[in-house]
């Protein structure tokens, strides 16, 4: 491809709603143009990098199995209304009426369809296991979509559903999917790790996110580097030693903290440290009953724990107004003493003693806090986010902290749609059997944006060679030069033979100007034809992720950039 006739508008300045670098080197780099809010137009160069992806994720999903298929955008609300999902969703399920007044959605997911195939399809237990699974546009009514192709509502994402009749044979579906998604992330030439996480509104009974490596990741991950526990912080277990909490030394006593409403004030103004100090949170569930939870003061709560241990869709922190009726004073003095709602708490608030809480009064503390004596609590439970330095829940080691991008997550579904849906098949012995069923996921754009996330510099876009949009850039520094036009050209026309894919920067531009140019879209590997080196029979190559130039005999770079592509696939 010549760069004279291709559509690569580069940019100089970033725009000023991209405040990631993957969003801002994507637009930099004319990889994609906004059309709206969260919706993209694919540019020439975008739509290479987003083939190759899909390419190896086809190549991975066939070898493991699956069989490709493809399914409409447009999904029937009875579909989703059969799977209970119709009402549960929420609001970025984007829905709309077609002439006819006939309920629809835009499918963010397509578990109700493939659903609706594999029960019309399938009716004996020789048809499994099956894994169907297609590459196709989702749309999410994300409220807040930002970061590019991180959290767009229009985006191209492989979904996979898996069908079996026994849980033996779904963990084995499943373990393929892992595996694949493994040999996926590698062969794309990213640093990512597979971590145990929330199955949020898809549900499920265990599921793994695999989460690319990167500074700027969305998501907090703990691992533990004596053991290969890695974990979502929403779903991090946090493990407590068994020992007893001291026998309580001090009395229950009031003390007047006056505008003191914050952990970190009450602590400086009572001269505590923040973990002497234990908060309560009032939260409201989906059916609008009001419970307490008690945390340690420097510790933060884990919705997702607290959604999934009360059995809720959401839960809100209670407004205001609830909070003084059902405490009797304003936010931030609220205390389990006395109160007359549900309390439950976090593991480690069983371990303490002659602690601080709030006395539900205004500008009013206890010290001297204890369990049992003073107060009450209904249940413990694993309530709080981990953090680095915890203990590992598998082995004796300690968590550390990272940040990722997911850019995949498999789940293993169980019966939630085969139940609500009548996917059903015939077993060996005649008997009605309820399919067993997981899905698998792979955001397609978010892997290329999370690869410029973990891959670039202060001049631009470092592209792993397996989905980079072009293997090589032949830069000519003076085409009007008879000589480099024509050495160029040569090399260029060799490199096509050679299956080498290729773009000749041929533009009438100051070289100064095509090297910074080519530091920003991030080439792999960078070959300068010059009239200097032309008199000695060489053209210079330089590799975007290095400083090392080496000098190439002409007659043999064509030969030699094929090995060194080869070598980085």
């Amino acid at each position: 491809m010549r760069y004279s006739q291709y559509l690569l508008p580069t940019l100089k300045e970033s725009p000023a709603d991209a405040e990631i670098i993957s969003h801002q080197l994507m637009t930099r780099t004319g990889m994609i143009r906004k059309v709206a809010a969260g919706i993209y137009s694919y540019m020439p160069f975008g739509l290479r990098s987003i083939r190759k992806v899909e390419q190896i994720v086809r190549d991975e999903m066939n070898r493991a199995g699956a069989i490709e298929c493809l399914m409409p955008m447009a999904n029937p609300a009875e579909l989703w209304k059969e799977s209970g999902r119709w009402e549960k969703y929420g609001k970025e399920l984007l829905r709309f009426k077609d002439r006819k007044e006939t309920e629809f959605c835009m499918g963010p997911t397509h578990e109700e369809v493939v659903t609706d195939i594999v029960r019309n399809t399938v009716n004996s237990y020789r048809q499994l296991p099956l894994n169907l699974y297609q590459i196709q546009t989702k749309f999410r009514d994300e409220i807040r979509p930002r970061f590019g192709l991180m959290r767009g509502r229009e985006f191209i994402m492989k979904d996979a559903y898996s069908f079996d009749l026994e849980e033996t044979d779904a963990d084995t579906s499943y373990e393929k999917m892992y595996q694949a998604y493994r040999r996926i992330f590698e062969r794309c030439g990213l640093k990512f790790s597979a971590v145990e996480a929330d199955s949020g509104a898809i549900g499920g009974a265990f599921s793994h996110e695999f989460m690319v490596l990167a500074e700027s990741g969305e998501d907090a991950i703990v691992s533990c580097g004596g053991c290969e526990y890695a974990a979502n912080v929403e779903k991090a277990e946090v493990r407590v030693s068994a020992e007893a909490a001291a026998a309580p030394a001090q009395a229950l006593a009031k003390v007047e903290t006056p505008n003191q409403k914050s952990i970190e004030e009450v602590a400086n103004f009572l001269k505590v440290p923040a973990d002497k100090l234990v908060k309560t949170l009032i939260v409201q569930t989906d059916s609008d009953e009001l419970v307490a939870v008690l945390l340690r003061g420097d510790r933060e709560l884990n919705e997702i724990k607290l959604l999934n241990f009360l059995g809720c869709d959401w839960v809100v922190m209670a407004e205001e107004a609830e909070v003084v009726k059902a405490t009797g004073a304003p936010t931030g003095f609220a205390g389990p003493v006395g109160l007359k709602l549900r309390i439950i708490a976090d593991n480690e608030v069983r371990q303490m003693s002659d602690f601080v809480i709030g006395a539900n009064e205004k500008d009013v503390h206890f010290t001297g806090a204890n369990l049992e004596r003073d107060f009450k609590v209904e249940t413990f439970a694993d309530l709080r986010q981990a953090v680095a330095g915890d203990p590992c829940p598998r082995c004796d080691g300690r968590l550390e902290s990272w940040r990722g991008v997911e850019v995949g997550h498999v789940f293993k579904l169980g019966t939630k749609y085969s139940e609500a849906m009548g996917a059903t098949v015939l077993d060996d012995q005649g008997h009605s059997r309820e399919l067993i069923m997981g899905c698998y996921g792979i955001g397609i754009g978010r892997t290329v944006a999370a690869s410029i996330e973990q891959n670039h510099d202060d001049n631009g876009i470092i592209w792993p060679m397996p989905i980079a949009p072009f293997q090589v850039l032949v830069v000519m520094l003076n085409p009007n030069d008879d000589a480099v036009r024509g050495a160029a050209e040569s090399l260029y026309a060799e490199l096509l033979e050679l299956g080498v894919e290729v773009l000749l920067d041929d533009r009438d531009e100051r070289p100064g100007a095509k090297f910074k140019d080519a530091d920003l879209i991030g080439i792999p590997l960078r070959v300068t034809v010059g009239a200097r080196g032309l008199k000695q029979e060489q053209v210079e190559l330089k590799a975007r992720a290095g400083d090392e130039i080496e000098m190439l005999a002409l007659t043999e770079a064509a030969v030699r950039l094929r090995a060194r592509v080869d070598a980085a696939l």
